[in-house]
């Protein structure tokens, strides 16, 4: 009997109702003193709550807000603090390996969200940009941005930091920075990292599979990418800075964000 997906599991087989199986007690003799099969012994009781294991109750994930106070006085430290970061930038600029590095060395536990991760847990049936955009692609972005959110909401409400890095653009602010805000919190830190096109084009060419973008689309999302200048958002141009010094460019991005919050 087939059941649908997602409904019950068909009920346990209940003596006396229906066939009963090859291997049911009645073709194994059961010895005196032994307990019935069909009748398990009581359980022994459950030990204290404050011993019992197997079970870790995780409070459950909300958006993530400003501060409620003002920092303290000083220049924040954002490598011992709690944030949730989003860094933008085009392809090729070196958002994974930054984020990755930065996670790796904070004093805090801190979890790296990459949405092309994300995005390529679609196997059967995923939509490669590449190939031409279309609904099923922006639908799956979409989705995977939402899964993004989900998660690094789950990871904070945790006590575990989170660095997002997502290719958003200036020029679409309800599915950028607006669909951010909207699945993390007002609390997201974004930062933009954008090297020079030239470089750009130079760590595009060393990529693989369906990341690698043609050298006409690398400059035009860098392009837009431009109009970031001037929105107020934390810009760094690491053309000449290797992942280590970027990292470090970019904990002094955040430690400033901290202290002068930005309205976006």
């Amino acid at each position: 009997m087939q059941h649908a997906v997602g409904g019950p599991l068909p009920p346990p087989h209940q003596p006396g109702h229906g066939p009963a199986s090859p291997w049911s007690a009645a073709h194994h003799p059961v010895p005196p003193g032994v307990p019935h099969p069909q009748v398990p012994p009581p359980h022994p009781p459950m030990p204290p709550a404050a011993e019992s294991t197997g079970h870790v109750l995780l409070p459950p994930g909300g958006p993530v807000g400003m501060p409620s106070a003002p920092p303290a006085p000083g220049t924040p430290d954002p490598s011992s603090a709690t944030l949730a970061v989003l860094l933008i930038g085009p392809a090729g600029a070196g958002k994974t390996s930054v984020a990755k590095y930065w996670a790796d060395h904070r004093r805090v536990p801190t979890a790296h969200i990459s949405l092309d991760d994300v995005r390529e847990w679609v196997r059967s049936g995923f939509a490669d940009p590449q190939s031409g955009w279309n609904d099923n692609s922006e639908a799956q972005y979409r989705l995977a941005r939402r899964t993004c959110g989900f998660a690094a909401r789950n990871f904070l409400a945790n006590g575990i930091s989170c660095i997002l890095d997502d290719a958003v653009f200036p020029d679409r602010p309800v599915v950028g920075l607006g669909g951010w805000k909207r699945h993390v919190g007002p609390g997201l830190l974004p930062v933009v990292l954008l090297p020079g096109l030239e470089v750009v084009l130079e760590r595009n060419a060393e990529r693989t599979g369906n990341r690698r973008l043609t050298d006409e689309e690398v400059a035009r999302i860098h392009g837009r990418m431009a109009g970031w200048y001037g929105s107020g958002l934390p810009i760094i141009d690491n053309s000449q800075l290797d992942i280590p010094t970027t990292a470090q460019a970019l904990d002094k991005a955040l430690s400033h964000a901290l202290a002068t919050p930005l309205t976006w």
